[in-house]
């Protein structure tokens, strides 16, 4: 068995609620407070920033939810922030392409390797969800 089936198998939902909250709410201050003070060194426009990074913060607080309260169906609620969270990348490249010209390679850098680790992390959302277990 490989590293990652032995992650995803000892990982609980509950714990990748936890992740995923925690996760929302860096990429939240990133965006809203750290880019958008950076705004030339980043080259993102503070206002795309700011839409980010509440949409981050809608997705720290479902996350959290999850994770306090643990639903029933929990794969469900799984796959529904593994879904948002694969939508907010494609806002994020679109955003990047449609800004392209704005954006410095420091900018670039940031919101690919932030797609990376996001989509990563639905990868096992998804599998998790998959497995029941």
């Amino acid at each position: 068995m490989n590293k990652f089936q032995d992650t995803l198998n000892t990982i609980t939902p509950k714990q990748l609620f936890l992740i995923d909250s925690f996760g929302a709410l860096l990429t939240a201050f990133m965006l809203g407070i750290v880019l958008a003070r950076l705004e030339s060194f980043f080259g993102m426009p503070r206002d795309i920033l700011y839409i980010l990074s509440l949409i981050a913060c809608v997705f720290a607080l479902y996350s959290f939810i999850c994770y306090r309260f643990t639903p029933v169906n929990w794969p469900l609620f799984l796959r529904i922030i593994a879904i948002a969270n694969l939508a907010y990348c494609i806002l994020t490249i679109s955003c990047i392409i449609y800004l392209y010209q704005l954006l410095t390679i420091w900018g670039l850098l940031y919101f690919l390797l932030e797609c990376i680790v996001i989509v990563v992390l639905v990868s096992i959302e998804w599998r998790k969800a998959a497995t029941k277990g």
